[in-house]
């Protein structure tokens, strides 16, 4: 078994460590502030390769596989949770419906734009009656001549202040349950559509939004896919999606780490650095195990994906581990760090706040255990 990333990929972590350093740290204050991504740094991503590593050369993208979008949203993770959010929904569930069902046109016209950062993209699913229950929507797309009518609303939307289109699961059937939902490409310049911003605790260098739809004529045309298999197209995209965010939740606990090893060494009590007492030393390599585990796990899903496996029972599997660890990461780091954690302004604070999410989005602990029984045949 070969443990080791190809060189391919070993140059792309160190390419995107780099950028990370250089042009999305002097960022992340002012992000955190004004509670949004940086545009530009979509742009400057996408112009390098680095936005959307995993879909097809042809598009635009690298051709490296899950692997190298792991990558990148665990590096952009290590400096900035929210920041890399915002370019984990661009790369992942605002695009990949796009990507595995669109037509030539779709993809010509909202895919290639979206990997160049060209384009900001939101992925529309979770509302106000429909969370874990996303079977449940209520958002309706009534055929009506050449267009379909778009009613209803999302919540928690990443990138929805902003983005140039939503790819949205609505409604088209009501009697069939989940066979009657559909996924479609609205542009954010639709006649009845609206959004406003969200408070959030955590993660405020990325937008989140809701958005309204009050009779939004959409081409039918821009319906990707076949009209009652948005379902399907969802679950797809969401176990994708999963395994992405495992990275997230990894190179937050690798930054809470690498501040607890920094801090332990300057800061000194009773004679010697706080690293030297056991109680410390002990935590800190416990957590650093646990991440060690974690990428492990991580990267053994994102290979087999890769190798054409639907990941159903592993997908859930390395969300819901290293979700676990992250959060674990930077309880302990607060207790590390003491009163120099809990101040605000300070990046264990922010990765505290960050970490937290980590259990809800992309399906909840829960949802993940529920899924991983299913697929055990319990």
């Amino acid at each position: 078994m070969d443990f080791e990333l190809s060189e391919e990929l070993k140059l792309f972590q160190n390419a995107i460590q780099d950028f990370a350093q250089k042009e999305i740290a002097p960022l992340v204050k002012e992000a955190e502030e004004n509670e949004e991504t940086p545009r530009e740094l979509f742009s400057k991503m996408g112009k390098l390769g680095y936005l959307c590593p995993d879909y097809p050369e042809e598009y635009g993208g690298g051709g490296m596989g899950k692997i190298a979008e792991c990558i990148m949203v665990e590096e952009v993770s290590k400096v900035c949770s929210g920041i890399a959010s915002g370019f984990f929904s661009q790369a992942g569930l605002a695009t990949r419906i796009i990507a595995n069902h669109g037509s030539e046109e779709q993809k010509q016209e909202y895919l290639v734009p979206a990997i160049a950062g060209d384009k900001i993209a939101s992925f529309g699913l979770t509302e106000s009656e429909a969370g874990s229950d996303a079977a449940n929507l209520q958002t309706t797309a009534v055929k009506k001549g050449d267009n379909y009518i778009i009613n209803g609303g999302k919540i928690y939307i990443t990138n929805g202040q902003y983005c140039d289109y939503v790819v949205l699961a609505a409604v088209t059937d009501k009697s069939k349950g989940s066979r009657g939902i559909s996924i479609f490409v609205m542009d954010s310049d639709t006649k009845g559509f609206s959004r406003t911003k969200m408070q959030k605790l955590g993660n405020h260098a990325s937008v989140t939004s809701q958005l309204y739809f009050d009779d939004c004529p959409v081409p039918a045309k821009n319906l990707v896919g076949e009209e009652g298999r948005g379902w399907k197209y969802v679950l797809e995209a969401l176990n994708s999606a999963r395994i992405a965010h495992s990275a997230r939740s990894i190179g937050t606990a690798q930054a809470a780490l690498e501040a607890c090893i920094n801090y332990s060494k300057e800061r000194v009590q009773f004679g010697q650095p706080i690293g030297k007492f056991q109680a410390i030393a002990f935590k800190i390599s416990e957590m650093a195990t646990q991440i060690e585990a974690a990428r492990a796990l991580l990267y053994r899903v994102a290979w087999l994906f890769d190798e054409g496996n639907d990941c159903r029972k592993e997908g859930p599997m390395t969300k819901l581990f290293s979700a676990d660890v992250a959060i674990q990461a930077v309880q302990d780091a607060m207790r590390i760090h003491a009163g120099a954690g809990y101040v605000g302004d300070t990046d264990v604070e922010r990765l505290y706040r960050d970490a937290i999410l980590y259990h809800s989005t992309e399906g909840t602990g829960e949802i993940q255990k529920l899924i991983i029984s299913r697929e055990l045949s319990l």
